[in-house]
């Protein structure tokens, strides 16, 4: 499978919306670059007795328009290009939807699937104390990403507030509703997802009640946005994980298919459904395609073979510059993952204002805000499409990059 450097996406992808933008040069240099990165090694007792060296990354990616935001993912090929790609994107992301961070990333390279409750919680614990010094509620708050949750969370507020001496809930966003996690969080990213659907088959005049979808990714995005598609009575034909993946042209039974992965972990094995490799589901034809699981998976390699309508990009960087531009010739929707996803980001604002301020909001009132501001930046994002004749995706980096640039002027250059 073709394979690129996903910082050279990133660049690539600024490089070609900041061409067409009316800004100081001078700005678009500053915004362009990473503005702090840290590496830190680290060693974790294992459960044996041994002691392991492992590798963490924290990028802040831009600051203007409000502290660092975005998720710590845990993934056996995380490296620093990835990290600063997707700190980079998370700042294309608040921008979109007009929430005040900027955009920052952080991971381990380790293999969680192979590790024990323990030897991961002593991990977090030791790789925050590591990078304690510029994370924080006014500072970078992190998040849940790629194999990290709501108990790695929990460790994280655990940590930084035992190095405070009081309780710091605005840390961390995305945490058990016991130590401040708010209402909604966990399903908010598939949520949004949702909407971007309804909202792009909408605009196409898609009845969303008789399409079909298949969802590549079946974890927490894939799932929460399989279940409301279905509810609204879209066609689920395929899903996989890591492990593999099923076909049933005639509907998956959804509500099934997540009880049997949370009791096996894999969706392979579940009996309404012919097997298929993980990355086969991407092109097996359908109304709308949701890769939701990793970077780089929608290549020239097979773009070709991919027939639908409408991709919503549940995962960061699923589609590759070169085949982006493929599908856009060929008159395919690609809502951006910096809109189809950023239902998270907009619940996890929600996190922290209500520990910032003491508060708790219900859930309704949750779901129903960010509803508002997903439809506002789809909106905005789609007018722009039309407007200009570009893609969704440089439509949503044009907005997102020049308020970035604008914030960045109006603050000024200092000293």
């Amino acid at each position: 499978m073709q394979k690129l450097n996903p910082y050279e996406f990133a660049l690539a992808s600024f490089d070609k919306v900041a061409a067409t933008l009316d800004m100081d040069p001078g700005i678009l240099k500053k915004i362009r670059v990473v503005n702090r990165e840290l590496v830190v090694n680290f060693p974790v007792f294992m459960d044996d007795g041994a002691i392991e060296m492992f590798t963490g990354f924290r990028v802040q990616h831009d600051i203007s328009r409000g502290p660092a935001k975005g998720g710590i993912r845990y993934h056996p090929t995380v490296d620093l290009d990835t990290i600063r790609a997707l700190a980079m994107f998370m700042t294309w992301k608040t921008a979109l939807v007009q929430i005040p961070f900027g955009g920052a990333k952080g991971g381990v390279q380790c293999n969680p699937k192979q590790m024990s409750l323990g030897e991961i919680e002593r991990l977090t614990r030791r790789f925050i104390s590591e990078i304690s010094f510029i994370i924080g509620p006014e500072s970078d708050i992190p998040a849940p990403d790629v194999y990290t949750n709501a108990q790695v969370m929990a460790w994280i507020m655990d940590t930084y507030s035992m190095m405070k001496g009081y309780s710091v809930p605005g840390v961390v966003t995305g945490k058990p509703i016991s130590i401040g996690g708010t209402l909604g969080r966990q399903e908010a990213t598939g949520n949004g997802c949702f909407y971007c659907t309804a909202f792009a088959a909408d605009r196409l005049g898609m009845d969303l009640s008789r399409a079909t979808v298949a969802i590549q990714g079946f974890g927490n995005v894939g799932s929460v946005s399989a279940m409301r598609l279905s509810e609204v009575g879209a066609k689920i034909i395929a899903a996989s994980d890591s492990q593999g993946g099923l076909v049933n042209l005639n509907g998956l039974d959804v509500e099934a298919l997540i009880k049997h992965k949370e009791k096996t972990g894999t969706v392979v094995g579940f009996p309404d459904g012919d097997p298929v490799g993980s990355v086969d589901v991407l092109t097996v034809p359908c109304d709308v395609l949701i890769p939701a699981a990793m970077e780089n998976v929608i290549t020239m390699d097979n773009v070709d073979r991919i027939s639908t309508k409408i991709i919503i990009e549940g995962a960061n960087g699923p589609t590759i510059p070169d085949a982006d531009e493929a599908l856009y010739q060929r008159d395919v929707l690609v809502v951006p993952d910096i809109l189809a996803n950023a239902g998270g980001v907009v619940v996890s604002y929600f996190e922290w204002v209500q520990n910032i301020q003491k508060l708790t909001w219900r859930e309704n009132e949750i779901n129903d805000r960010m509803k508002e501001i997903i439809y506002t930046a789809f909106a905005s994002v789609f007018d722009l499409h039309r407007l200009k004749k570009v893609s969704l995706r440089d439509a949503a980096l044009t907005l997102a990059i020049g308020r970035v640039a604008q914030a960045t002027a109006d603050r000024g250059i200092y000293p």
